[in-house]
C-alpha cells in the first residue's frame, strides 16, 4: 500500500509504529490491559497475528503473547538499534513493525514473550470473526 494512502488511513501513532518502527509509550496502548475473546490482526493488512487465548499480563506496559496465531504470519529480524540486541517482530504480508520477542515469557508456555504495540493491531471480537472474514479462527474459542 502507498505510504501517502497509509498516512491518511492510519492514526499518527499507528503510522509511526508500523511504518517507522516507533514504540508506543508503556501503559498507553488500548490492548495492554484488555482480555476479551478474539484475535488481533495487523492494522495495515488485516492479516491475523495473535489470539487472545495466548495473551497474558506480563506487567511490561505492552500487550504480551506467548505465541503468534500462526508462525507463518510473522517474521523475526535482528534489531541492534539503541545499543541493544533484540529480535524485532514484523507482519509477514505488510511488513509492519509490531514489536519485539523476548525469552522471558512463561516457561510452561514455551518461554517467549511477544511484546507488541497496540497501535500495530486491530482487535476482532470472537462474535465478529465470521462477519469480518476470519471464521477459520472460530475454532480457537470452542
Amino acid at each position: 500500500m502507498d505510504k501517502k494512502e497509509l498516512k491518511k488511513r492510519l492514526t499518527p501513532i499507528q503510522y509511526e509504529v508500523t511504518q517507522k518502527n516507533a514504540t508506543e509509550r508503556p501503559g498507553t496502548g488500548e490492548y495492554d490491559v484488555f482480555f476479551e475473546d478474539g484475535i488481533f490482526v495487523d492494522v495495515v493488512s488485516g492479516e491475523p497475528l495473535f489470539s487472545s487465548n495466548d495473551k497474558y499480563d506480563a506487567g511490561c506496559g505492552w500487550p504480551s503473547f506467548t505465541r503468534p496465531i500462526e508462525k507463518r504470519s510473522i517474521k523475526e529480524k535482528r534489531d541492534s538499534a539503541f545499543g541493544m540486541e533484540r529480535t524485532e517482530v514484523r507482519s509477514k504480508e505488510a511488513d509492519s513493525h509490531l514489536g519485539h520477542v523476548f525469552n522471558d515469557g512463561p516457561p510452561e508456555e514455551g518461554g517467549l514473550r511477544y511484546c507488541i504495540n497496540s497501535a500495530a493491531m486491530k482487535f476482532v471480537p470472537k462474535e465478529k470473526l465470521k462477519e469480518e472474514g476470519y471464521e477459520a479462527y472460530l475454532a480457537e474459542f470452542e
